[in-house]
């Protein structure tokens, strides 16, 4: 059986932070899977990280309900100019895009998100991402100017840190909020719904343990979902398309059209969007390009000795 394949990409643009995306390719019996929880994840956090990989490579998932998945294009914190660019090439109906970095201003996330807007159309779906950065009325002031700036918003994601924040943002304003960070760094990851803080859940494969898991919680928390990467290579996005594939229920594109934030890939079976659209796949596609993508020997054993602590 292969040694897991510890890698190293760089991203195109910062992204949560993040400039150079890093993990491990784990095979077993049933294929490949990929552990790659964040920096700021500690082990007991990463552990469902590494349940979701050992799902992937040793049993597979369960059997999906269609067989391809719409999904949208991600916007990092760029200027207008190459925002609009790259929604123009992305196929894509829906764009989601980043905002509240501290390194810029609502007025700076007005202009990417109208930039964004005249590149989809006035048929398009804009949903924006705050990261949990506001307080209660920044978001609320916030939120309106964007849904001005974007001609309607689709939904606000996670725009305070807090449940009942959430819910107080969703009684004020009149756009849809969905929940992500309140849902995968949880420890019960259902209040959302039991709070009414939300009206759409983000669900994320990896953090909340594998398919089957995040079928679940999916299940139970009774609104709306939308399936979305870690920004993971082709490997760890199969795993997402399964998830979509498998929900009976999916209203929503799907966060899943991210691996153009990366400048390579660890598949040559990449799982770039055509029109708009991704395959819900079996397996994980095979990583032959894991050895252009494999990190150098310093990021390989912290790696390693990452995954055997969380595998402990």
């Amino acid at each position: 059986m292969p040694e897991p394949l510890v890698y190293a990409i760089p991203l195109r643009n910062r992204f949560r932070g993040v400039t150079v995306r890093e993990g491990v390719l784990l095979h077993g019996p049933a294929g490949w899977g990929e552990f790659c929880p964040f920096a700021d994840y500690d082990d007991r956090e990463s552990a469902p990280w590494l349940a979701a990989a050992v799902e992937a490579s040793h049993r597979g998932w369960p059997e999906p309900v269609r067989d391809r998945v719409e999904v949208n294009t991600t916007v990092p914190v760029v200027d207008p100019e190459l925002a609009y660019e790259m929604v123009a090439k992305s196929g894509c109906r829906t764009a989601k895009v980043k905002v509240a970095d501290p390194r810029t201003s609502i007025v700076e996330d007005c202009e990417r998100v109208a930039a964004v807007r005249d590149a989809l159309g006035p048929g398009g779906a804009i949903r924006v991402d705050a990261n949990a950065a506001w307080d209660v009325g920044t978001a609320v002031t916030a939120i309106r100017e964007l849904d001005r700036a974007a001609g309607g918003l689709e939904y606000v994601e996670q725009p305070c840190p807090d449940i009942d924040e959430l819910a107080a943002v969703r009684r004020r304003t009149d756009v849809r909020i969905a929940a992500d960070e309140s849902i995968r760094r949880a420890e019960d990851p259902l209040r959302v719904a039991v709070a009414k803080a939300a009206d759409v859940a983000v669900i994320k494969v990896a953090p909340l343990g594998g398919v089957r898991r995040a079928l679940e919680v999916a299940e139970a928390a009774g609104i709306p979902c939308v399936v979305s990467s870690a920004v993971e290579t082709s490997v760890g996005l199969a795993a997402g398309l399964a998830l979509a594939g498998a929900l009976p229920e999916l209203d929503f594109a799907c966060g899943l059209g991210t691996i153009s934030l990366l400048t390579n890939d660890t598949s040559s079976d990449s799982l770039s969007p055509v029109d708009g659209y991704l395959p819900v796949l079996r397996t994980a596609p095979e990583p032959d390009l894991a050895a252009e993508a494999r990190a150098d020997d310093a990021t390989t054993t912290a790696w390693l000795d990452r995954l055997h602590r969380v595998a402990g």
